[in-house]
């Protein structure tokens, strides 16, 4: 009987717990949606308090990204990847942040975890094409991009890239009509690099 009982009050403690866990959150999510970030933060913190869990982690990571708080955005999506290894978009922000902090490299391995999970993650690609310019690895960054325009072939940003690392390469005809591509699709950065390297 006391064994019973104890089980009783084990349930009904987790219970209440995770009631009290969905409640935070559900507060949290609401001070998001009225513009009360730090508010929001504070209630995540009190779901991951009464029952870790990766949405809450997760949340409260894109919220510290938003606030710049790039350290505590990076520790927070950490924590969800450790509650579940399996969802790219945790990698995929975790890597924004990590370009944030100019941690490159971190990034681009996140964005390969990503991509693992999600082989046609055009995010993940893109991103981690620009991280790969970003460490003067031109070469690599045209096949990210080149991955990008077979999978979304009008994505004028993988266009716009892959013709600035194809000049950084010594490519310039390549590039600068991959810089015309990305104009004829609109992006309205594309004239003034072709302006600025292609004449």
């Amino acid at each position: 009987m006391k064994l019973i009982l104890t089980l009783i009050l084990i349930c009904f403690s987790f219970f209440c717990h995770s009631q009290t866990a969905n409640e935070h959150f559900n507060n949290a999510q609401a001070k998001y949606k009225l513009g009360d970030y730090r508010g929001a933060i504070l209630d995540y913190t009190k779901s991951i308090e009464t029952i870790p869990n990766f949405a809450a982690y997760f949340n409260r990571g894109l919220i510290k990204h938003q606030l710049e708080d790039y350290r505590g955005a990076v520790m927070d999506f950490t924590k969800a990847i450790g509650l579940d290894k399996g969802v790219a978009e945790a990698y995929t922000e975790r890597g924004k942040v990590k370009g944030k902090l100019q941690d490159y490299r971190g990034a681009i391995q996140d964005y390969s975890k990503a991509i693992e999970l999600e082989p046609n993650n055009l995010e993940a690609y893109t991103n981690r094409g620009v991280m790969k310019a970003s460490l003067k690895d031109s070469d690599g960054a045209v096949k990210d991009f080149n991955k990008v325009i077979e999978l979304d072939p009008a994505n004028s940003n993988a266009y716009l890239y892959r013709g600035y690392a194809k000049t950084e390469l010594g490519d310039k005809n390549g590039g600068c009509l991959d810089l015309s591509k990305a104009g004829e699709f609109g992006h309205r950065d594309a004239y003034d690099l072709i302006e600025k390297l292609c004449n």
